[in-house]
Formats: structure tokens, sequence, C-alpha cells
């Protein structure tokens, strides 16, 4: 039992809202309102579309049969639609382990940037064990004085962790359905508000409070100002003009990537992603699509790169990253409880859910910004 996204069309709308607000850089204000938006649209769509799919469905099959759910989560979400779970006296409840396991692979399946950056999901505290070694070895017979010498550095530090908290809200007409399907929409609600805002702020976030993005600078003694990392300055310009030039460019942009901030050289071919605004991968395409002697057209990145699309990525900018070194986690359990505060709702419940959320480059080198200046060469198709 699943929802189709592509089926909310308010949802959607509202969606392409929300991202072009961050992208904007509009006020925190305007983007929690569109925040809010996009999540009002789901809970009204869904409703739609589950009251629909139930009535389709209600003949042929029993709610009990439509999902995968185990006797743990049907005691919580029957509680959770009866109201036992002492949400009056503020207390948080932790969702069942196998709902949270649920939320965070279908986050994953659902959203490639989430899945290309290594979106790990961790116990109840994030601590890190860094290591920067470098080593020799040297032949010769095992009684020689040792030859291969080996420096290493580690470091162990807690991460500073941000709050992630979705509002969930559940209609009344929902509820009527049983445990299967308030799980759907409550977890689907979870999802999609989670995966919004950890893909703006593992792309863009300022790390005020939340993750520090692949746009920021992270490097050693970098200056931050109210908890806020400065963006990155543009690495260069890349305009694909065509085959040709995109190879030359992207070349640069790999060797950029081949070494760490300390000066070590970094195995960076094969592993780097290009982040690019939805339409843009179009163009990248077509800079690099070639027709064989059968005619058929081919398209291959060089370099072993990949692209991604995200409506978060900035106008007219490419974000090039090596995802493994970037850290992207989840920590801690899920918990939700009631929201007794002024905003109430009229015909349901309104929920809080939380969670903790680290992201932050490796080094100021695990990400560079550039600016994507596209040349009509590029639409009028690539070389032959």
């Amino acid at each position: 039992m699943s929802i189709n996204l592509n089926k909310l069309t308010n949802f959607k709308s509202q969606q392409k809202l929300y991202a072009k607000a961050v992208r904007d850089n509009a006020s925190a204000e305007e983007q929690e309102k569109a925040f809010e938006d996009m999540m009002n649209a789901f809970s009204t769509d869904a409703t739609d579309y589950i009251d629909k799919t139930v009535n389709e469905k209600v003949t042929a099959i029993s709610a009990n049969q439509a999902d995968n759910i185990t006797d743990e989560e049907r005691k919580f979400f029957n509680a959770l639609a009866n109201g036992d779970l002492s949400h009056k006296e503020s207390e948080e409840v932790v969702f069942p382990e196998t709902t949270i396991d649920k939320i965070f692979e279908d986050m994953i399946k659902e959203h490639q940037f989430l899945a290309l950056i290594g979106l790990q999901n961790t116990g109840l505290r994030l601590k890190f064990l860094k290591s920067d070694a470098k080593g020799q070895a040297a032949w010769g017979k095992i009684t020689e004085d040792i030859k291969g010498q080996l420096t290493a550095t580690f470091t162990d530090e807690d991460a500073t962790q941000s709050k992630l908290t979705a509002f969930v809200a559940v209609p009344n007409d929902v509820l009527e359905y049983g445990a299967p399907w308030i799980k759907t929409f409550v977890t689907t609600q979870i999802q999609e508000a989670f995966a919004a805002a950890l893909e703006s702020a593992f792309l863009v976030g300022d790390g005020n409070n939340k993750p520090v993005g692949l746009n920021r600078q992270v490097q050693k003694g970098v200056s931050v100002s109210g908890g806020v990392y400065p963006e990155k300055a543009s690495a260069g310009k890349l305009t694909l003009a065509d085959n040709k030039t995109a190879i030359k460019e992207l070349a640069g942009v790999v060797k950029a990537l081949s070494v760490k901030e300390n000066g070590q050289p970094f195995a960076a071919r094969g592993k780097i992603v290009l982040a690019v605004q939805p339409g843009a991968s179009i163009d990248l395409e077509a800079a690099n699509t070639m027709q064989n002697v059968n005619g058929q057209y081919v398209y291959t990145l060089p370099y072993g790169i990949t692209t991604v699309e995200s409506e978060y990525v900035p106008e007219n900018k490419l974000i090039a990253f090596v995802p493994e070194r970037y850290d992207a986690y989840t920590a801690g359990d899920v918990v939700i409880k009631q929201f007794d505060q002024t905003l109430a709702l009229e015909d349901g419940t309104l929920w809080t859910a939380k969670r903790f959320v680290y992201g932050k480059a490796q080094d100021d080198n695990a990400a560079k910004v550039y600016d994507l200046t596209l040349t009509a060469a590029t639409t009028t198709g690539a070389e032959k």
C-alpha cells in the first residue's frame, strides 16, 4: 500500500514553489510559509487519494490485507487514531523501529539525490572517528628493519546535530480507514517533509541550526558568523558548448576535486556527481551525445561522472561533489507528539515528528560550485 505522489497535483505545485523560495534565498519566514503550504497541500491531496483508492478497493480487498504491517505497527497507529498515546501530557512517543526503517528506505528510493549523497541512518548518538593516513610499503625480508612507515591522525569528535521537525496533519477522515492506511498517510507525509528539508539543507544549508550544505565554505579557519557558513565562490564557468568543450571543462572539474584541502591527492575519477537544476541535465546530455556509425544516438559522460537533478540547486549553478567526502546522517528515533500550541485543526489533528540530522563536507575540496553558462550551441545538438 503506497501513495502515488505524482497523483497529488496540488502538492507537486506547492513543492516547486517551496524549491523556488529556497533557490531565491527567500527570508526564513517566506520559506517556512512555502513549506507549510506544501505540506498542507499534501494533506488535502493525500486524503482525497486515499478516499478514492479505498472506495475503489473496498469490495475487493480488506484493509488488513492491503499492506505488510506488523502487530506493533498496527497497535501503534490504532492508538494514534484513538488518541491513546498520552499526548495530552506532552509525552513524545517513539515510532516502531520497522516504521522508521520504512520511512528511511522509501525516502532514499524516491529521492535520487539522497541516495547519491549516501545518507545513512544511525543510532541514538552520532560520533565520528576520523583518520587521515598515508604510508608506504617496501620489499625486503621480514627480519630487516621496518621499511614501511605509516602516519595517521585520528580525531574522535561528537557531531553537532540539528533537530528536524515535521508537522503531520492527520484529517479525521483518514482515521476511519484503519491502521494500514493511517500508517501510509503518516509515514508518507513525514517522508516527503523530511526529504525536502534534507535535500535543500545538504545542498545549500547555511549551517545555522541545519546541516552545512555543499555550496558552503568549510575550510579550516573559516569565518562563521551567527552560525552561518559563507557560500563558496565560483570555481569557474562551464559552457558545455559542444562535445569537445564539455570533455575539456569536465576534466577540469575532475582535477579540481582530485586533491584534498590539505594537499593530499584523492582519486575522484568515477566518483563525482554533478547536481543541476531540472532541465540543465538535458544540456549536459546534449553536449555529450553523439551519433554512432549505426545511426544511434549514444550518451555518456566522461570520467565516470554522474548527474542528479534537484530543484534546490541555485539558478545557473552546478554543484560538483564527491559523495563519499560528505557526511550525511540521520540519527535517533523518530518521535511524534500532538501539537498542543495555538495552531489547531478543525477537522483533524496536528502532530510533530522529530529527528536529528547531521551534514557537512569533510573538507572544502569535497565540493565545488560552478557558474553554468550555457550557449546556444548546447541546445542545437552535439557534434556527430
